[in-house]
Order: structure tokens, then C-alpha cells, then sequence
């Protein structure tokens, strides 16, 4: 397999982690404690659920890490409707503790994979642009300091959709397009429930049709250093994490600090 030569920094790394705070069965203390990793490690971003909110922007009070809430997560199976009042709410709240929080805050807007299956074509975009692009843009985007983000579950689709759907996204100017939320369990053949998280080929089908400017996210499966450096030699910059503290710290022992430090990545081909 080929390799290629990244030279990194360890804020490089910290900067790529979005710390996930989402698993439904989180109590407050757990949220906290991944919110003092966040704030230690200085993380991109803690994803929180909207309820969150608060607690995120006072933990993370005189940082540059982004309070991240989610938008109709995980299925987005809410109208747009709902999702456009359920952002505003959290857009009002983010914007009313701006003096004591001032980095840039980040909103995950998730389309259902029973929108997305069968409705790739020219009504869906359609509807797409009149719904969810257009109408959050209108409504409150502009109006804040707040990247756009479009996920979609991408263990549902073929690779014609996914190529669609980030030409639509590109199309629409997002901030970022994501692998998933992370949280597409599918029923397996023995009953249980699972998940294939970020794949090397849809990063890299991702990367290649999407427009330079849309970032691309990767949610689940990025656990060691070693995951996070291979994605990013694929074109991520951004992944949600659960093993912050973990793979941080991997790269400090590996000699990764504030110098710049070149690092040989194998990707697959």
C-alpha cells in the first residue's frame, strides 16, 4: 500500500476532534468530564446534545473550543419544520452567552436516510434546496457566526448516492459533509445491532466530489492516532471522537508537540 508524508503538530491533531458527548444513556457528570477533556486537550469542538447547551458553554468558557449542538439527531426523521425551530432555540441560547463564549459555534443539520433513499433525483434536490438549504440559511445562518453541516448516513447508501448527494452538498455551499452520525445501527443476521463507522473508500469517494471548499467529516471507527493520521491522509479534517485523551496522548508519546513533526501515513490504494 502507498504512504504518504504528513508534517503535523499535536494542535494539528487536537484541532481535528470534534469530542462526542451524544450516546443517549450519557448522565451530566460523563458529559463534563468529556467536556474537561475537550477544554484540556484543546478539542475542534464537544458535540452536545441541545439540552447541553448551557453546561457546554460554561465548561468551556474562555476557550477556543466550539460548543457543537446536534439538529434533529440522529435519524433527522423531524420536519424541517421542527429542525428550523429546534436550531433557532439553540442559536438564541448560544447567542445570549456569546459575551462569555465567544468562539465560533457549530450545527449538525442531519437528513434522514428515508428522505435520501429513492429521492436522489431532480425532486429531492428540489425539495432539498427549497427545505433544509435555503430556509436555514434564510432563517438563521446568515444571521450567525455558525458553519453549516450536512450529515447523512452513509451505511444506507450506495455509492452513487453518496457521490450525489456531496455534488448537492457542494452545490449548496455546506460547511462540511459527513460520513454519518455515527449512530446508523443496522440489524445484523445474529439479531444484534451494529455499525461499519468511517470507511477508507467513502472518505476517499467523499474527498473526490466534494468541492475544495466542503470539508469533510469522519464519525465512528476513529479511535487511535493511527486511525486519525490515515484519515487524515485521505483529506478529513474533522472527526468525532470518543478516545480524545487516548490518541492525544498516543501522540505526545510519539514525539508529536508544538514543532512540526513529519510522520509517515499508510493509506490503502
Amino acid at each position: 500500500m502507498p504512504t504518504v508524508k504528513l508534517d503535523i503538530t499535536l494542535k494539528d491533531l487536537s484541532k481535528m476532534i470534534d469530542v462526542s458527548l451524544l450516546h443517549p444513556t450519557m448522565t451530566d457528570g460523563e458529559i463534563l468530564a468529556g467536556l474537561q477533556d475537550a477544554r484540556t486537550y484543546d478539542a475542534a469542538a464537544a458535540c452536545v446534545k441541545p439540552y447541553a447547551v448551557t453546561m457546554a458553554l460554561e465548561a468551556l468558557e474562555g476557550t477556543s473550543v466550539k460548543v457543537c449542538p446536534v439538529i434533529g439527531f440522529p435519524a433527522g426523521n423531524s420536519t424541517t419544520a421542527v429542525k428550523v425551530y429546534e436550531a433557532t432555540e439553540v442559536v438564541k441560547e448560544i447567542g445570549c452567552s456569546r459575551s462569555r463564549h465567544g468562539a465560533l459555534q457549530l450545527i449538525h443539520s442531519n437528513l434522514t436516510p428515508q428522505m435520501i433513499m429513492g429521492k436522489l433525483g431532480d425532486q429531492y434536490r428540489k425539495s432539498t434546496k427549497r427545505g433544509l438549504g435555503l430556509r436555514f440559511r434564510r432563517d438563521w445562518t446568515n444571521q450567525r457566526s455558525s458553519d453549516r453541516r450536512r450529515s447523512y448516513i452513509k451505511s444506507d447508501l450506495r455509492d452513487p448516492d453518496i457521490i450525489r448527494l456531496c455534488e448537492i452538498c457542494s452545490a449548496f455551499g455546506v460547511g462540511f459533509v459527513k460520513t454519518s452520525t455515527g449512530y446508523g445501527f443496522n440489524k445484523q443476521s445474529n439479531g444484534m445491532y451494529s455499525y461499519a463507522g468511517a470507511t477508507d473508500h467513502n472518505l476517499k469517494l467523499m474527498r473526490q466530489h466534494s468541492s475544495e471548499k466542503v470539508q469533510i467529516k469522519a464519525a465512528g471507527g476513529v479511535r487511535t492516532l493511527d486511525d486519525l493520521l490515515r484519515v487524515r491522509a485521505l483529506g478529513v479534517t474533522r472527526v468525532g471522537a470518543t478516545a480524545t485523551k487516548e490518541i492525544l496522548q498516543e501522540a505526545v508519546k510519539r514525539g508529536i508537540g508544538k514543532e512540526p513533526k513529519t510522520v509517515e501515513v499508510t493509506i490503502p490504494e
